[in-house]
């Protein structure tokens, strides 16, 4: 079976486990899920998960969400798409998030705070994380280009450099987790899956900025500095590990088990990157076996189908963060892996079809 239809296979059981099911949280994982099955749909050209996402919707209708820090943006990912589709009555819920992107509280000149105004900001540092470029910039960018609203868009397009700027280690070429306003970059452990978000989130952004933004060039830069820096770090059966790499000199092994969310994120980014062009070849055959081994992890039993070795939610822990990585308990089927595993076949498949 093709990357593809493995995808499709999994969506499919998903689909049906949660139809009778509560309602997935209004939150990023739930919310990336959404946005991948959307795009599914759209590659298919079917309405296979419609359903799903407008349950998901007429939820949040009825139960008005709070949209307190940047993980509560990425589900105006589904919501929006459903308004495209002609159901302007999830209009409110995307303009919640668009309201808050335009009013969220700043950690340093534009770059965002990741948790807001949520109860965890008053007892986690203020702090920029990595995980903002897909969570908080990539409805905006996508949003500003189709709605005209250029204000969205230069706030999107700003959020990579501001983040570089942070959390960019020039010597490994790679990004830290988070950036402590007070303290600097954090933790000096290069996270797996927080690279696989720069690598997957940078060209949806650059999809949207004209070819004169004054952004472009500095997100293009960075997207493949962050990708030759991943490249030899690629393990033998196509996956990256959890954790990359450590900055300190006397500790530089990779360590931890692999972990396909990242594996699939970075298969996704590449993919995208090379077939439209932000990528050298050199990235395509690394790409397709990274897809190749999250594809043969997909694994089917007691009548369901799992993509596992998806490490859990992972916060830059205060204490111990190399530990804490490490300690990260894996699952199968978590939202955001199936995500990326979805988003790196639909990418595979239209580059096939070029």
């Amino acid at each position: 079976m093709t990357a593809l239809e493995v995808a499709v296979e999994l969506c499919d059981d998903i689909a049906a486990i949660h139809r009778d099911r509560r309602v997935l949280p209004w939150m990023w994982g739930p919310a990336l899920l959404g946005f991948a099955l959307a795009k599914l749909d759209e590659h298919l050209g079917e309405d296979r998960y419609l359903s799903c996402l407008e349950r998901y919707g007429d939820h949040y209708l009825a139960n008005p969400p709070s949209i307190t820090y940047s993980d509560h943006v990425a589900p105006a990912l589904v919501t929006w798409t459903l308004e495209r589709k002609g159901m302007d009555r999830f209009a409110p819920l995307t303009a919640r998030a668009v309201d808050y992107i335009r009013n969220a509280p700043r950690a340093v000149d534009d770059a965002v705070n990741h948790l807001g105004r949520s109860p965890w900001n008053w007892i986690y540092p203020r702090s920029v994380w990595v995980d903002s470029l897909m969570m908080f910039s990539v409805f905006p960018a996508m949003y500003g280009r189709i709605e005209g609203d250029r204000y969205l868009l230069d706030v999107a397009a700003r959020q990579p450099a501001q983040y570089a700027r942070r959390m960019f280690d020039e010597e490994s070429g790679l990004w830290h987790h988070a950036y402590w306003v007070r303290f600097g970059p954090f933790p000096n452990v290069f996270w797996g899956r927080g690279n696989g978000w720069v690598v997957a989130a940078l060209p949806m952004i650059l999809d949207q900025l004209p070819d004169d933004h004054p952004e472009r060039e500095q997100i293009l830069g960075l997207l493949g500095r962050t990708s030759a820096a991943l490249l030899p770090l690629q393990s033998e059966d196509g996956t990256w590990k959890t954790v990359l790499k450590d900055r300190r000199r006397w500790f530089k092994s990779r360590g931890g088990y692999r972990e396909l969310s990242a594996t699939a994120l970075v298969a996704s980014g590449w993919l995208h990157g090379v077939r439209v062009g932000y990528l050298g070849e050199e990235y395509l055959d690394p790409a397709q076996r990274a897809l190749a081994a999250v594809t043969g992890a997909v694994r089917r039993r007691g009548g369901h189908v799992e993509l596992p070795e998806i490490s859990g939610p992972t916060i830059p822990l205060p204490f111990a963060p190399r530990l804490g990585y490490l300690m990260t308990p894996k699952g199968s089927n978590h939202p955001y892996g199936v995500a990326a595993f979805v988003l790196a076949a639909i990418n595979q498949d239209l580059l096939e079809r070029a």
